[in-house]
């Protein structure tokens, strides 16, 4: 009788674990052990003869804080402004639009990504020029008598990076969204509560997990961006991408800049793990806020009958 052969329980997660170790756990450990080496004289890249913690001293001088602090402020008001644009487009499209119109509105936010993401960031440095047709549009409307000094400034990185990632956070909203069902929503109002109760009180909450994602999916890349900074920025838009990289490209001191990567990484675990205690604290205050206590009431007694058994 010929046995049926079982295969691990964790076969089908096998082709996933190898990709992110050959791919992101095998190359970030690198550059952690690059980040303890320093530069071997003057064209050299890297050299690991000698151990130290020299590096992180050098990564964190007050270049790199300032510009750290200028990437923080860039990526906080970039998700902030990806998620108000985002979520009242993603619960219009899950709520009100119908069924069959929804996979082409989600289609078309997925257009960009048909296009090289350093194209697209083109396009805008284009589009944002002294001479290109947003100055000149604004000039020929009588809205400017200069022409437009937009370009290689905070602002348009800020532009850049909200038109980039903009995507990543309508998905899962959307997504999370669609799963909070009517009948939930019309179990509110026959309850009750008005649209907007029902909207922060039903369908925000069951939609948290899917916002959540959608701030880190935005965050985190956002945080390490580099073409949209060295694209659009210049010197005032300078970001920690820019300075990591320019330490591999141009002083090809591959210790310092590894030091750099890892102490980003660091920075940016830290801020996750503060903006998720922040958000904790604020769901528990909202759920504490929209419990009801209802009043302990004694049981009564029930007397027995005044009569004897029959």
């Amino acid at each position: 009788m010929l046995r049926r052969l079982r295969a691990p329980h964790g076969a089908l997660a096998l082709p996933a674990w190898v990709f992110l170790l050959a791919f992101f756990v095998a190359p970030v450990a690198l550059v952690f052990w690059y980040s303890f080496g320093e530069k071997p004289g003057l064209f050299g890249t890297h050299s690991n003869e000698v151990l130290s913690f020299a590096r992180y001293g050098e990564a964190a001088d007050a270049t790199f804080l300032a510009t750290f602090w200028n990437t923080l402020r860039i990526a906080l008001l970039g998700t902030a402004i990806c998620l108000v644009v985002a979520l009242p487009f993603a619960y219009w499209v899950a709520v009100k639009v119908p069924t069959r119109w929804r996979g082409l509105l989600i289609a078309l936010v997925l257009v960009p990504f048909w296009t090289n993401f350093l194209v697209r960031t083109l396009g805008w440095q284009i589009a944002l020029s002294p001479e290109g047709f947003v100055s000149s549009g604004l000039q020929a409307l009588g809205l400017r008598d200069d022409p437009l000094q937009v370009l290689y400034t905070r602002g348009a990185v800020q532009l850049g990076v909200v038109y980039n990632y903009l995507p990543l956070m309508v998905l899962p909203c959307y997504v999370a969204l669609e799963r909070t069902t009517a009948s939930l929503r019309e179990a509110s109002r026959d309850l009750g509560a008005g649209r907007w109760r029902t909207l922060t009180s039903v369908t925000l909450p069951l939609a948290f997990p899917g916002i959540a994602a959608g701030c880190l999916l935005v965050f985190v890349p956002l945080m390490g961006d580099y073409v949209t900074a060295t694209v659009l920025g210049g010197a005032k838009g300078n970001m920690v991408g820019q300075l990591v990289a320019s330490q591999f490209q141009t002083a090809q001191n591959w210790a310092l800049g590894s030091a750099m990567a890892v102490l980003l990484v660091v920075f940016i675990a830290v801020t996750v793990l503060v903006a998720a205690a922040v958000a904790l604290l604020v769901r528990t205050a909202v759920r504490r806020g929209r419990r009801v206590d209802l009043p302990a009431v004694a049981s009564a007694r029930v007397p027995a009958p005044a009569g004897g058994r029959s």
